[in-house]
């Protein structure tokens, strides 16, 4: 897998469980007990289950708190269970270390982006960092999702990206989280639900469970319960968009923040039906030679997802288990709940980057020449529409078909969709939207890829997979993480990213209008790929795209 990613690299560039003192025991509700009687918020402090002892102040004054069951573990008979309550411990639980991360796809193994923590079902913790000193202070509070297509965990609480001082320095508190991924989190089946609420989607699930944890308890770390925003790159900024889709989340978050993606749409189009789902679970049981969800329960963890494997040359909304549409989470596709008003409205900042396509190159239509690509692209779009296709999409020599390949992919994958969530939330919402567009290189950041925004959001500009090596930040980097962090502590506080000495982001107002580009300079532009994304969009009926495309080869 490190040579397939570093192929994607090469292409791309080309184209240019922590201990307690006891254990715990069963609990009814999910409140907020108070904090020894203080206002002043120090390293140990209660919280739904009991109390927690986190790392002391460092020198920037920043607190942080780690491994926080946000729910039960959701092992043996819960496995494929909605999250339940927080088990209650007597003591005071250890809190200044990473916890368990959840199983996932190792994609990514080897490459520096996992440090080496056990894989567990016992995953459904939180970490917390504030530099509050009050629990009166209301600080706006930034959720953080981590992306890896469902599958894998890239960008977690664990991870350099989000080492959030940068963040919580200019006043924020920073929430990351762990969900479940592939198999355990989204595997459904009719057997599981007679067993209570619709199977499947169990990792947003957790997500919402997560949140709820956060208007519970946040408020003890100095943060504000009514201003919580939620924000994520790739899946984690699909997730976004889901949980504004979703009823079970309202009123839990009151910004949304997305970084590449919104409706988990693909090349292969919308987000999959149930039908979907329950055809895909019960190849798997068949494919293990289990008769039901008990003997399925029984195998161990790491035999899943050996059997489940994915990788970066498939789509997971097709080859992987993956949120789909059809339950309470998802009563429908996520552009059609936006079609018919029926989102959380809340202020919505989205975006994407110029080079979105870079980690997914292996999943372009075919290309060895132009006359290949056209014939693909005919195949997927209809030979009818071909001179609209072309205009956008152009395909006169090889090397131009090769580009196009490229641009298509990325806008597929992310661009239009996310595009579109700006767009639909602008026409059918209330509440003010904003657009960027994320150009920016630099040594550190040869090319504007996928994933490549994050390091700067955070501040911690940390080594990307795109930096070369030996390459440290550089002033302009610095001054760019400066800006992108400023913006999004003041969405998260005002619902407005402006503030005194940034350069003004205008509101979005529809297609064809300014967004901010993040890039050499940083300033508003008029919006770049109106056209295409206006062409992908022109395939949607009734809030999905073409059941064929998901056939496509």
């Amino acid at each position: 897998m490190r040579n397939l990613v570093r192929g994607a690299v090469t292409a791309a560039l080309l184209l240019t469980g922590a201990a307690t003192l006891a254990g715990p025991a069963a609990v009814d509700a999910q409140t907020a007990p108070g904090t020894f009687g203080t206002d002043a918020i120090s390293s140990t402090v209660q919280v739904t289950g009991g109390n927690i002892h986190g790392a002391a102040r460092d020198q920037d004054g920043v607190l942080s708190f780690k491994d926080i069951p946000f729910a039960t573990p959701p092992v043996g008979k819960l496995r494929w269970q909605a999250p339940m309550p927080v088990r209650p411990w007597k003591g005071i639980r250890d809190a200044r270390s990473y916890g368990n991360r959840c199983w996932a796809q190792p994609v990514f193994e080897g490459m520096g982006l996992h440090p080496v923590l056990k894989q567990d079902e016992n995953c459904l913790t939180l970490n917390i960092e504030t530099s509050a000193e009050s629990v009166n202070e209301k600080r706006p509070v930034l959720v953080w999702i981590y992306g890896g297509g469902f599958e894998f965990q890239f960008g977690e609480g664990v991870q350099p990206f989000p080492n959030g001082k940068a963040l919580v320095k200019k006043g924020a508190v920073l929430v990351t989280f762990n969900y479940r991924l592939g198999v355990l989190g989204y595997f459904a089946h009719p057997e599981l639900d007679k067993e209570g609420s619709l199977s499947g989607n169990f990792g947003l699930m957790d997500q919402i469970a997560a949140l709820k944890w956060v208007k519970a308890n946040i408020s003890r770390f100095g943060g504000d319960p009514d201003k919580v925003t939620v924000f994520g790159e790739s899946a984690g900024s699909h997730a976004v968009g889901l949980l504004m889709s979703s009823p079970l989340s309202k009123g839990l978050f009151q910004r949304a923040i997305g970084e590449s993606g919104s409706f988990w749409e693909n090349e292969h189009g919308s987000i999959c039906t149930r039908a979907t789902a329950f055809a895909q679970s019960a190849a798997l049981m068949k494919k293990l030679g289990v008769k039901n969800i008990d003997e399925l329960r029984a195998l161990p963890p790491d035999k899943l997802m050996l059997e489940t494997p994915w990788d970066l040359t498939t789509d997971p909304a097709v080859t992987a288990f993956a949120p789909c549409e059809g339950d309470s989470v998802l009563p429908k596709s996520p552009a059609s709940a936006f079609m018919a008003k029926e989102q959380n409205d809340v202020p919505l900042l989205a975006g994407w980057n110029a080079f979105e396509g870079s980690l997914f190159l292996s999943r372009m239509l075919p290309h060895a020449n132009a006359a290949e690509f056209r014939a693909a692209a005919a195949k997927q779009f209809g030979q009818a529409r071909m001179p609209e296709f072309l205009k956008n999409y152009p395909a006169d020599t090889d090397a131009e078909a090769k580009s196009s390949a490229a641009q298509l992919i990325g806008d597929l994958a992310i661009g239009a969709q996310t595009w579109e969530w700006l767009n639909l939330q602008k026409a059918t919402g209330k509440s003010p939207v904003y657009g960027y567009e994320f150009t920016f290189t630099s040594p550190f950041t040869p090319i504007p890829a996928h994933t490549a925004e994050i390091t700067y959001v955070f501040g911690s500009l940390a080594p990307q997979i795109f930096t070369p090596p030996n390459v440290t930040p550089g002033p302009e980097d610095r001054q760019l993480a400066n800006l992108m962090t400023s913006y999004w502590v003041n969405f998260a506080r005002n619902g407005n990213p402006n503030g005194p000495g940034l350069p003004q982001w205008p509101e979005y107002g529809g297609a064809g209008t300014s967004v901010m580009q993040f890039g050499k300079t940083t300033g508003a532009i008029t919006e770049l790929g109106t056209s295409r994304y206006r062409f992908i969009e022109s395939y949607r009926i009734n809030g999905r795209l073409p059941e064929a495309w998901r056939k496509t080869e």
